[in-house]
């Protein structure tokens, strides 16, 4: 049977819909550009939460409302706090307290999202991203971290966060699993997209396929014949023979602590958000 998905009704940022067997979980904020914030990264394992607890489901569907399936952080918050500084660099506000209190929840949101990332790697589901569309930044770690990626041509993937003066310290982990060292470290370096038939040579994209096309059904049929424990004690295992541990988060999340601390960077933020809130720059110059 189609219909809403049984659980909380009032997210913000989702809408979730249960269909023999498969749980679709749909980004909604495409005026925002599906941007990682709060709300969703609560939403999001919300959601994960309801999949688990759903005897009869056996894959989750992760796609976007829009033509970005996710554009990353939300960087709102950042270019207000770049606004508040005066042009000498000093507190415009002179509330010192404010920098420390930003700290710990720059901290609390680096730890939520990499937690996040952690959970689709070991859920006793299928996480399928369905992308159709830009996939910018923190956006690429979702899609990194869910255990297939089917893309249409049009989609395409970057991690712009070094033109910032950021890291994609989160994110890395989790594309490195995916494509490899050399491949992760040219696309946080060099910035630009890749397109998603180059994704798939790399392994970012698994199906080059329409919105719910052949190789989602396909995919679907098997899952269907998969125990859940299965699926676990598989994810549980690849993740022992990977480099994923505590350690790994913690570096992560300190690492995006310094980075965001620094006024150069997030001075660099705020301009960007202040401007067209597009990727900088979109192509290489011809």
């Amino acid at each position: 049977m189609t219909g809403p998905a049984p659980g909380p009704t009032a997210y913000r940022t989702l809408r979730l819909e249960h269909d023999r067997g498969r749980l679709t979980v749909t980004l909604t904020r495409p005026g925002e550009r599906n941007s990682i914030t709060r709300d969703l990264i609560t939403e999001l394992g919300a959601a994960l939460d309801l999949a688990e607890r759903t005897e009869d489901c056996r894959v989750v569907v992760l796609r976007a409302e829009g033509d970005t399936f996710c554009s990353g952080m939300d960087l709102s918050g950042v270019a207000a706090a770049g606004a508040a500084r005066g042009p000498d660099g000093s507190d415009a506000t002179d509330a010192t307290d404010d920098r420390s209190a930003d700290v710990q929840d720059t901290r609390k949101g680096g730890e939520d999202y990499f937690a996040l990332l952690e959970r689709l790697t070991t859920l006793g589901r299928i996480v399928v991203a369905q992308v159709d569309g830009q996939v910018v930044g923190g956006g690429v770690g979702l899609a990194a971290a869910c255990d297939f990626v089917h893309a249409t041509e049009r989609s395409r993937f970057s991690l712009p966060e070094a033109l910032w003066g950021l890291l994609p310290c989160s994110v890395l982990p989790f594309l490195i699993r995916r494509v490899g060292f050399q491949r992760a470290y040219a696309m946080a370096l060099g910035t630009l997209p890749v397109a998603a038939r180059e994704a798939a040579v790399h392994g970012l994209v698994d199906e080059l396929a329409e919105d719910g096309g052949p190789a989602l059904r396909r995919l679907l049929f098997r899952a269907s014949k998969l125990d859940p424990a299965t699926v676990t004690d598989l994810k549980r295992y690849t993740r022992r023979l990977w480099i994923l541990d505590e350690h790994t988060g913690r570096t992560a999340v300190d690492e995006f602590v310094r980075l965001m601390a620094s006024d150069r960077v997030r001075d660099r933020i705020a301009g960007f958000a202040a401007g067209t809130g597009r990727e900088v720059p979109p192509t290489a110059p011809r």
